[in-house]
């Protein structure tokens, strides 16, 4: 039965790390994850899990930590932010090629310079290409819930792949809201024991882990680190299916809101889906068939999957809150749009990307964007594809 509760969404992260149990946690502070690793710190101190917790001297060490204990066979996490996950960067690739299923809880801030410390999603999508799974939280529930389902994705024999939990800064991090919580034995039953299929400890046979690879290997090896991408997709909705069964939560890659006969829509990451969702029920009151994708899962990205989701509509934005400096939009818009390329009937697709920084985004500003679109659905004219919005200029880029 669950556990009626009110906690933010890091205490979340760190009551279901301590659920697991895991073997190895590799701690360094930065804001806004820091609380995530002080909670599990005094779990460890009150003798309520068996981890080794080991502080280190950088997020580069922590990382370096996890690859050695995953290697070795253990089931090793560790969370982070901002210029932590930045200064772990080399070595996200080498867990990711070494197939090696670690779990990180990525608190969502934006990337220096100039310093801040507020949340936007740079910090996540700058390591998108590194070969970790991504999935991405609305609410503390989905944060808590999230990191239940990681390692039985991540450790499935098909995939291999380290995961990355991710939620936005502060305003789910240290923001507490009511959440159910599962019972520890469930829980426990739910996540599995971790058997390595290879490791470096317990083995007969000789193995090496991240060893040099020469050009007669390589590309296969990082075509196999492909198709375990592609298999994460199908384990994903397995485990989701089961969490289902077994909590009674439903999540796949996305969640479609008032998508059904929806016009106008909003493709977004994160917490500014609950902004979206309050607006968009402002407007059905008004006649407006407005909708929302809220994108769970970035990597492995969903592409058919999307592209039938909006199929049907006539126009989109999607929303960054992550400039990609390309001078033609986010990274969210590069995947979304790609999508759509091979529908017949494409919609219209602009980019907003919005809240750098920190950068408030409420109801009102939501209804622009909607507005916006309507505009471009009833004229037919696109002035322009890329806007950010909420700065402080005299241009007026949504109407």
């Amino acid at each position: 039965m669950s556990i009626r509760e009110r906690l933010s969404g890091n205490e979340a992260v760190a009551y279901a790390m301590r659920q697991i149990n895991p073997d190895v946690f590799a701690a360094f502070p930065i804001t806004p994850s820091t609380e995530i690793p002080q909670y599990f710190a005094q779990y460890v101190a009150n003798g309520e899990v068996d981890t080794e917790y080991v502080t280190v001297e950088s997020e580069h060490s922590s990382m370096s930590t996890c690859i050695g204990a995953s290697a070795a066979g253990a089931r090793a996490i560790t969370a982070t932010s901002s210029a932590g996950l930045a200064f772990m960067y080399e070595v996200l690739y080498v867990a990711a090629s070494s197939r090696l299923p670690i779990t990180l809880a990525c608190v969502n801030r934006t990337l220096t310079g100039p310093i801040n410390i507020n949340n936007d999603h740079s910090d996540s999508m700058g390591a998108r290409d590194s070969g970790w799974i991504q999935i991405y939280a609305e609410n503390n529930q989905e944060a808590y819930d999230n990191y239940l389902q990681a390692m039985r994705i991540s450790e499935h024999p098909d995939v291999r792949l380290p995961i990355m939990i991710c939620q936005d800064g502060f305003i789910t991090s240290h923001a507490v809201e009511n959440i159910l919580l599962e019972e520890d034995t469930k829980v426990k039953a739910f996540v599995g024991e971790y058997k390595p299929e290879h490791a470096l400890i317990g083995r007969d046979h000789p193995l090496a882990v991240g060893p040099y690879d020469v050009c007669p290997y390589c590309m296969e090896h990082k075509v196999q680190q492909a198709e375990a991408m592609k298999a994460a997709k199908k384990q994903i909705l397995a485990v989701a299916e089961d969490f289902e069964k077994t909590f009674g939560r439903k999540y796949g890659f996305f969640e479609e809101y008032m998508m059904e006969d929806a016009e106008v829509a909003l493709v977004l990451i994160g917490s500014t889906a609950g902004t979206a969702k309050a607006c968009i029920q402002k407007l059905r009151k008004e006649g407006v068939k407005a909708g929302l994708i809220k994108v769970r899962v970035f990597r492995p990205f969903p592409m058919e999957e999307i592209a039938k989701a909006l199929e049907g509509t006539k126009v989109v934005a999607v929303m960054d809150k992550s400039e990609g400096y390309n001078a033609c939009g986010g990274p969210l818009f590069a995947e979304v749009r790609s999508a759509c390329y091979d529908l017949k009937d494409r919609p219209e697709m602009i980019n907003v990307v919005y809240g750098l920084a920190g950068r408030d985004c409420a109801v009102e500003d939501i209804e622009k964007v909607y507005r916006h679109l309507l505009k471009i659905r009833d004229t037919g004219e696109v002035e322009s594809r890329y806007i950010h919005m909420g700065q402080r200029s005299n241009k007026e880029e949504i109407l």
